[in-house]
């Protein structure tokens, strides 16, 4: 269900429903040299960090926790439903949903989704550069 350059609509509640596995995501189209992502989350993503290359999260639905690691210290934003944040490059971040909660991402093309440093990566987290949408 990917979309290639001859577009029809796609409705993001459907590719939603499609599936159900949590910190996975699927790859809904492309911009350029980017994936729009789409993605299921709930409890805690892993520390980590893309050093070439923001990442920008929209919520569509339920509530995001990023905490993040800046030079004055560590903070967190939280991002309701409608919400949009985008964590700088190089900057370590770690996502966590105290709900269950649906993103749409973007990254350039290939972008692993635990970034090129992280922490150890737990059985529930996905390390992927974004799965098709079947």
């Amino acid at each position: 269900m990917t979309q290639d350059k001859a577009q029809e609509p796609l409705s993001l509640d459907r590719a939603l429903a499609s599936f159900t596995e949590q910190w996975s995501p699927r790859i809904v189209t492309a911009v350029n040299d980017y994936d729009v992502r789409i993605a299921k989350v709930e409890g805690e993503h892993v520390w980590h960090a893309h050093d070439h290359t923001d990442e920008f999260f929209l919520v569509l639905d339920g509530e995001l926790h990023i905490a993040l690691r800046e030079p004055s210290g560590e903070r967190t934003v939280v991002l309701p439903k409608g919400a949009v944040f985008t964590v700088p490059r190089g900057t370590e971040h770690k996502p966590c949903a105290p709900v269950p909660t649906a993103l749409l991402l973007f990254e350039p093309t290939g972008t692993l989704s635990v970034g090129d440093r992280h922490d150890e990566v737990p059985a529930h987290v996905d390390a992927t550069t974004g799965h098709a949408l079947t």
